[in-house]
C-alpha cells in the first residue's frame, strides 16, 4: 500500500514502479498476490493478464482515488445493461436542473457529481425524489419528463 501523504511525484513514481514490479512476477506470484490484496479466491474465468491489470488498478486507486459517484453510477448501468440509464448520465451533467410541477408546486432538482439535489438534500436517484414528492413508487426519469412515457426510452427533448 501506497501512502496517501506522500507528494504527487512520489505517488506517481511509487506507482509505477509497483506496476513494474506486477509485471515481473510469475503466474502464481500474481495468484498469491490477488488473494492477498482482495481477500478472495482467484476467479477461474479471468487470465493472468486481467489479473495484472485489475491489480495494477487497485495501485493507482489506493494511491490516487477511485471513479467519482458520476463515474460508478454510468459503470454500474454499464454492468447491468441498462442503456435508457447510460443514455440518462450522458445527457444529465453537473449542474443541469430538470423542473416538474406536481399538485400545483414546482419543484426544481439540480444534478450534481454526488447525486440529485432536490430541497437542499442529496439523492441516490430521480426515482427516490419522485417517491419523496408523490408518496408513490415512480419511475424518476419518467416523473421529471426525461423519458417518454409511451414506450419507457430517453426523451428526444428534455425541456
Amino acid at each position: 500500500m501506497l501512502a496517501r501523504d506522500l507528494s504527487a511525484a512520489d505517488r506517481t513514481a511509487a506507482v509505477k514502479a509497483e506496476i513494474e514490479h506486477l509485471l515481473s512476477l510469475a503466474p502464481g506470484e500474481i495468484k498469491a498476490l490477488w488473494r492477498k490484496r482482495f481477500r478472495k479466491d482467484v476467479p477461474r474465468a479471468l487470465t493472468t493478464q486481467l489479473l495484472v491489470r485489475m491489480l495494477a488498478w487497485k495501485v493507482q486507486e489506493e494511491a490516487f482515488g477511485g471513479h467519482d459517484a458520476a463515474t460508478l453510477k454510468l459503470l454500474k448501468a454499464f454492468a447491468y445493461k441498462d442503456a435508457d440509464k447510460v443514455v440518462l448520465f450522458r445527457k444529465l451533467k453537473p449542474g443541469t436542473t430538470v423542473i416538474r410541477e406536481y399538485q400545483g408546486v414546482r419543484h426544481i432538482v439540480t444534478i450534481s457529481d454526488g447525486g440529485f439535489v432536490w430541497e437542499g438534500m442529496t439523492y441516490s436517484s430521480l426515482s427516490a425524489i419522485a417517491h419523496a414528492i408523490t408518496g408513490a413508487k415512480w419511475n424518476g426519469p419518467r416523473f421529471f419528463g426525461l423519458r417518454d412515457p409511451n414506450n419507457g426510452r430517453p426523451a428526444r427533448k428534455a425541456s
